[in-house]
């Protein structure tokens, strides 16, 4: 992985199925509510990643310590398989409140955000999310993970999402009201005094890991922050040029940065090369993205100029749920043979891998990963 994110060649390519929360449940064993509760989910990934032979990354996430607030969290069961979770933060500039429910088949998804009236919350909700001090992460634990996974997969600092994520993720209303607040004339001034001190909040957190850690690399996610749906030209307004400065950062500190930007991206694989991105990942097919078979991987490849690494593009939904090995090994040769030579691939799955992916499947991709020379 490390080989492929650097552009250093190895014997064979790596191959990084996108485990996240429903594969590693169902190989524990574990529902939901059980799976977040009970075990660290480094370690989770840890005995999936084990149990399929691969190579593949995940996330370490982090407390910035913030003592001038208090947090309250109530926990309310609404039946037997569902869980609601009622979060109070108390600042000095004011009480905000969010929620979110999770069941015992699904991950928790928020029903309730801070920012419900931008102009009274604003001020409460900057307090809480970037008034802590960085330079105070303990990295104990951060430490004991990283020892803890060893070798058996990448784990990647999260810092977390881009700007446009960062505000509507904390807005009432998510997605569709942000979009109004960023087409407001009237509101654009706070926006550019937030994302500023955001990028400020964020290299701090780069200089301490990267100082107090042995991590390699750091990732970046991505919820709404994408073509398909803020388009090329709002990314790179509100967030291109903060993926610019986090890069050059970790550059500068000798680690790597990976970037989840999930949907389209065909628009945008130039920008990755232009910034200087390690690896992005995961390149979807077509419904959910635009990269459609060897004609747009020789396209990426090219584009990507041998500056930032592919990962992914194996169809989690067509080839590895409704598909059978034969259509998953044949996928998984279109990424090889379009990119042979070429250190900078990882066959990865468009996104991830679901509950309902056929195991038979997902062997086939790692074998003829394995076997490829």
């Amino acid at each position: 992985m490390l080989n492929a994110y650097r552009g250093i060649p190895s014997d064979r390519p790596p191959v990084a199925p996108e485990f996240w929360y429903y594969y590693p449940a169902k190989i524990l064993k574990l529902d939901m509510i059980e799976f977040t509760k009970e075990i660290p989910f480094h370690i989770a990934l840890k005995k999936t990643f084990e149990k399929y032979d691969c190579e593949g990354w995940g996330i370490i996430s982090f407390n910035v310590p913030n003592g001038n607030i208090t947090t309250t969290n109530k926990e309310i069961w609404r039946d037997k398989n569902t869980l609601q979770t009622q979060t109070t933060i108390n600042t000095p500039e004011g009480q905000i409140q969010c929620a979110s429910i999770i069941t015992r088949q699904e991950p928790a998804w928020a029903t309730e955000r801070f920012i419900k009236d931008r102009h009274r919350d604003i001020k409460a909700w900057e307090y809480y999310a970037m008034g802590g001090e960085p330079e105070k992460i303990d990295t104990t634990p951060i430490i004991h993970a990283w020892n803890e996974v060893g070798t058996s997969y990448l784990l990647e600092a999260w810092l977390g999402v881009p700007f446009f994520d960062f505000y509507a993720c904390a807005r009432d209303g998510g997605f569709e009201t942000a979009i109004y607040d960023f087409f407001d004339p009237d509101f654009e001034h706070v926006l550019e005094r937030l994302r500023e001190q955001y990028i400020d909040y964020l290299l701090r957190i780069i200089k301490q890991l990267s100082s107090k850690t042995p991590l390699e690399s750091f990732c970046l996610g991505c919820s709404w922050s994408c073509n398909s749906l803020i388009g090329p030209s709002m990314w790179r307004k509100w967030d291109k040029p903060l993926i610019k400065i986090i890069a050059d950062e970790i550059h500068k500190q000798n680690k790597l940065l990976h970037i989840h930007f999930h949907g389209k991206c065909m628009e945008t694989i130039e920008d990755f090369a232009e910034i200087g991105i390690d690896c992005v990942c995961p390149f979807e097919r077509p419904p959910g993205g635009d990269v459609n078979g060897v004609k747009d991987l020789k396209k990426v490849a090219i584009t990507l100029k041998n500056k930032t690494t592919m990962n992914g593009n194996v169809h989690t939904v067509e080839t590895l749920i409704r598909g059978t090995p034969e259509k998953t090994r044949q996928e998984t040769l279109e990424i090889l043979d379009t990119f042979r030579g070429n250190p900078r691939v990882i066959v990865g799955t468009g996104d991830q891998v679901g509950r309902e992916t056929k195991e038979e499947n997902l062997k086939a991709m790692i074998e003829t990963v394995k076997s490829y020379r």
